[in-house]
C-alpha cells in the first residue's frame, strides 16, 4: 500500500488541485510513490479545524500519513470590525490552536512529518479590487485583511513550530522577497497565481526532500512494466511477496 501525505488548510489547499495547483504538482511528483490527499476547506480557521481532526487523523489509525501539512492562518488573520470578522482567531488562540492540531498528529503518528505553512502576504490593494469587483457600490471601503495582521500570524506560526519542534515554511516573509509579488503570487490578494503555487510547491518540496521523503527514492507500489516477464508476468509479484 501506498503511504500517504495530507494536505491539511483552508481555501489556499482547497484550491490546490486546480490546474496548475501546488497540490497538483505534488500528485504528480509523487505518482506512484505515494498518494497526496487533500483536505482543504475554504474559509477555516484553526479553530474550526480542531473539530475536525479527530474525523480526519483518526486515534489508533493502523495507516498514519508519513506526513502533513498544516496551512491555516489566511483567515484567522482577518480583522475584526471589518467584512469577515466572523473568521478572525486572535493571535494567542490561534498559536495554541496550532499547538494542539500538532499534538493530536504527533499522537496518531510520532514518525509523521509535520509541517505547519504560514498564510500568505496580504495585496490589500488586490482585496480591495476583489471586493468592488465582486459587489460593487456595496464593497468594503477598508480591506478585511492587512499585510500586517497576516504578518503577526505567520510570526506566531513559525513561533508554534519552533517551540514543538516540528518544520515550517514562512510564507508570509519567503513570497516578498520576489519583487512585484502582490501580482506575480497572488491572483485577488489572497490566493494563489500560476507562479504562487508553483512557489508553495517547490517550498514544500525542499522539506520533504529534506526529510527523506525525495520521490525517486521512494519504492514504486508495484513493478515497473520493464521488470515485468511477459513469458511469466506472475514471477516479479512472487518475488516481491506480492
Amino acid at each position: 500500500m501506498r503511504p500517504s501525505i495530507v494536505l491539511f488548510g483552508d481555501s489556499i489547499t482547497e484550491q490546490s488541485f486546480q490546474y496548475g495547483g501546488w497540490g497538483a504538482s505534488l500528485t504528480d511528483t509523487y505518482s506512484r510513490k505515494a498518494d497526496i490527499v487533500i483536505r482543504g476547506y475554504s474559509g477555516y480557521t484553526t479553530r474550526w479545524a480542531l473539530l475536525l481532526l479527530h474525523h480526519l487523523f483518526p486515534a489508533g489509525s493502523t495507516t498514519p500519513p508519513v506526513a502533513a501539512t498544516v496551512f491555516f492562518g489566511a483567515n484567522d488573520a482577518a480583522l475584526k470590525g471589518r467584512t469577515s470578522e466572523n473568521q478572525h482567531v486572535p493571535l494567542e488562540e490561534y498559536k495554541e490552536n496550532l499547538r494542539k492540531i500538532v499534538r493530536h498528529l504527533k499522537e496518531c503518528s510520532p514518525a509523521m512529518l509535520i509541517v505547519l505553512i504560514t498564510p500568505p502576504p496580504i495585496d490589500e490593494e488586490g482585496r480591495l479590487l476583489d471586493a468592488v469587483s465582486s459587489y460593487g457600490e456595496k464593497a468594503m471601503k477598508l480591506p478585511e485583511r492587512t499585510n500586517e495582521a497576516a504578518g503577526d500570524h505567520a510570526n506566531g506560526c513559525i513561533e508554534v513550530a519552533k517551540e514543538v519542534g516540528v518544520s515550517s515554511i514562512n510564507l508570509w516573509s519567503k513570497m516578498q522577497e520576489t519583487e512585484g509579488w502582490q501580482k506575480k503570487f497572488l491572483n485577488d490578494g489572497l490566493h494563489l497565481t500560476p507562479d504562487g503555487n508553483r512557489f508553495v510547491y517547490e517550498e514544500v518540496l525542499k522539506v520533504f526532500n529534506g526529510a527523506s521523503l525525495t520521490a525517486p527514492d521512494m519504492p514504486s507500489d508495484f513493478p515497473h512494466h520493464s521488470e515485468i516477464d511477459h513469458h511469466n508476468p506472475e514471477k516479479v509479484f512472487q518475488e516481491r511477496g506480492l
